[in-house]
């Protein structure tokens, strides 16, 4: 009943192996040619009642069940047949033969994308050759600044000796405690923002707030000029951080759901912290040898110049950590944003430590300069005064904060990470994203980065209060000095476990601008478009600008 295939002959081979050879596959049934059922030839069949099958009733009535010996054998009508793979696909074996119909294309991922995923090229090596020049001076100047510290407590003076005593008894405790608990405060506060952001986000607006006053109203207790100085900074500070926490209220409600959004994925990558407890370790490290390094630094007659460039390096050494754990996260979740993998935390921290690492590098310089001119240029943009110099000054800030978002910004990481790209290409690539998808407006009022940021000043004004009365009672000329150093330590190590949350958020921006039909992404940023183009959402977008100063 219906075509008979011939099993195929299985020969013993000379190696020991068994062969096979397929013969009389073209039989025909009154005039009509029999198809290939493996590779999807087969048309309407004529049956024997003279009606005609449909070829997947003809396929279901052939395949019999698979050869009880070797599961790439066919059993049809009674006979096996080997199937045959495709040459491209020749290492896939198929259990089961699938019906294909003619002239329908199959598309296959394009050999460019995947490599563009898996670029070997180091970015911005220039910047990379400068920061492991720099470390490996820094490196040396800490070793040496140590041995001469040791020294100094061992072979010195006892004028020397008994200063650097004192220095060990009564700074470098405080400072290390300090170190513990803002390392205690960066997991806090990033646990916090994971689970409950709705109510984090005005939280930490205003805590920061509470926090950096109670500072320096501690510190302009102690009635001294340090600690006034330095007090007044802290006041300062925390009436600004009120002003714009009202200014940015309405901006709240978004930014809660845009961390709600984002940190979704993280529940897929159980060892995505890794990366941050990597760097947290090595900050800290870093940070006790430099405490060491400032006692040996009081043997030389231009300490505060030694003390100045420790500082510079230490803030660039930490931003570069940060950076590298944006980068690792960035690559996570963009990668599962872009092509729907779960790709390896640890491979992708070994990429952002070695490829990447240049880009890191020079955004570590950029990012935290970018940042700064923003508030700068919005500061200057409500002054709408008459003076013309302070209109000059506004006008040469805006312009450069206009050039300075083409070619850096904080977003390009997400394609560092993702792409392999240099850090300029990847700033001005992500900003044409926005632009041709009418976010700009959406990622210039986005305040994800200020969250951050004072979520850093928050830890380090905590730092400061317990710093700065531990030290007070035991010796109170260092209080001033402590109180900066212990902020400093505070806000680093609490960027650096922020990083997770802010790579995430954008991520969210990033992989949405290239693909907004990604079925991952819902409505919340075309809504939020929607809102702005109606004018039901005001929104403050960073200041360019004005059309009438563009003119050459």
């Amino acid at each position: 009943m219906g075509a008979t295939a011939e099993p195929a002959v299985e020969r013993e081979s000379e190696g020991g192996g068994r062969g096979t050879e397929e013969e009389g596959r073209e039989e025909k049934l009154g005039g009509e040619e029999l198809k290939d059922v493996e590779r999807g030839e087969v048309g309407f069949r004529k049956g024997v009642d003279g009606s005609y099958q449909h070829p997947t009733e003809y396929n279901a009535s052939m395949l019999r069940g698979l050869h009880p010996t070797n599961p790439l054998r066919i059993v049809i009508n009674g006979g096996t047949r080997v199937t045959t793979p495709s040459p491209v696909h020749a290492s896939i074996p198929r259990s089961t033969p699938t019906p294909s119909y003619p002239s329908v294309p199959r598309s296959t991922p394009t050999p460019q994308s995947i490599t563009t995923l898996n670029s070997r090229k180091y970015t911005n090596k220039f910047s990379l050759f400068l920061f492991l020049l720099h470390l490996v001076i820094a490196v040396g100047l800490v070793g040496f600044l140590v041995f001469k510290g040791i020294q100094g407590l061992i072979e010195s003076s006892e004028d020397i000796k008994k200063w650097e005593k004192t220095v060990l008894k009564y700074y470098v405790p405080q400072v290390e405690a300090a170190s513990f608990l803002s390392i205690t405060l960066a997991f806090a506060w990033q646990k916090a923002v994971r689970e409950w952001p709705k109510l984090m986000v005005p939280f930490i607006l205003w805590s920061t707030f509470v926090t950096s006053l109670s500072a320096g109203a501690l510190l302009l207790c102690f009635q001294t000029p340090p600690t006034d100085g330095v007090g007044v900074c802290f006041i300062a500070f925390a009436i600004c951080n009120g002003l714009y926490a009202c200014w940015v209220s309405q901006r709240t409600k978004f930014c809660c759901i845009m961390f709600l959004k984002s940190l979704e994925p993280l529940s897929k990558f159980p060892d995505i912290n890794r990366p941050i407890y990597a760097m947290l370790g090595a900050g800290f490290l870093w940070m006790s040898l430099w405490n060491l390094a400032v006692i040996g630094a009081l043997n030389f007659k231009f300490t505060p110049l030694i003390i100045i460039l420790l500082a510079l390096s230490l803030a660039w050494v930490t931003e570069v950590m940060r950076n590298i754990a944006n980068i690792t996260v960035s690559r996570v979740i963009a990668l599962y944003y872009l092509r729907g993998m779960q790709s390896s935390t640890q491979f992708c921290f070994q990429r952002a430590l070695t490829y990447n690492l240049g880009s890191a590098c020079l955004g570590s310089l950029f990012v935290p300069t970018i940042e700064a001119l923003r508030i700068v240029a919005r500061g200057l943009n409500l002054l709408q005064g008459e003076d013309e110099f302070m209109f000059s000054c506004a006008n040469c800030c805006l312009g450069l904060m206009d050039f300075i978002f083409k070619f850096g910004n904080g977003w390009a990481f997400v394609q560092i990470a993702a792409y392999g790209k240099g850090f300029v290409k990847a700033s001005q690539d992500t900003w044409e994203l926005f632009e041709r998808q009418e976010m700009v407006r959406i990622v210039d009022s986005d305040i994800t980065s200020s969250i951050c940021f004072l979520t850093g000043v928050c830890s380090g004004s905590i730092c400061v209060i317990v710093a700065a009365a531990w030290t007070v009672k035991v010796h109170g000329g260092f209080t001033a000095t402590i109180s900066l150093h212990a902020f400093c330590v505070g806000y680093l190590m609490t960027r650096i476990a922020m990083a997770l949350p802010y790579a995430c958020v954008s991520c969210y921006y990033v992989c949405y601008a290239e693909n907004p039909q990604n079925r991952l992404f819902d409505e919340t940023i075309r809504d939020r478009q929607k809102m702005i183009e109606s004018r039901q959402e005001v929104v403050v977008p960073t200041p360019r600008v004005p059309a009438r100063f563009r003119r050459a």
